[in-house]
């Protein structure tokens, strides 16, 4: 009898110099939520707040990939902007070249700092079919 394992949303690898995060999702919605609470678990002590401030966010971009970092680098942007951790990412709609979606602010000093991340980089950014649904390796700026 098989047993019911969790799903893997995102897993830290191996990178040279700065940090890679290989992110899954069972489409593009959940691909770019499950990215956004990788990034933040590497950035924050403990998890974020599920609750506080919504924070409207919305990307354009040319594609899927470019969408992607650029979703990220948004929601670093808000990040540092508010002084606030974020958590409880939630995207409302997303297509190939356009996604909305919402974060939830908390304070700082509930959370910590554990690592600075920069930015999310474009570097050989492909978001790929899995036998879940899809993937892709995300490498930061750190």
């Amino acid at each position: 009898m098989a047993e019911n394992l969790p799903v893997k949303l995102y897993e830290q690898i191996p990178h040279t110099a700065d940090l890679a995060l290989k992110v899954y999702g069972p489409d593009l919605k959940g691909l770019f939520e499950n990215a956004a609470f990788g990034m933040f678990d590497i950035i924050l002590e403990k998890e974020g707040p599920v609750s506080g401030k919504k924070v409207k966010i919305e990307v354009s971009a040319p594609d899927e990939g470019t969408l992607l970092i650029d979703w990220l680098n948004e929601l670093l942007y808000v990040y540092r902007e508010t002084r606030s951790s974020l958590g409880g990412f939630s995207v409302n709609s997303v297509t190939s070249t356009w996604v909305s979606g919402t974060a939830f602010t908390g304070d700082k000093g509930e959370t910590g700092e554990k690592k600075e991340i920069k930015a999310a980089t474009y570097h050989d950014v492909k978001i790929r079919p899995s036998g879940d649904g899809l993937e892709t390796i995300i490498i930061f700026d750190v």
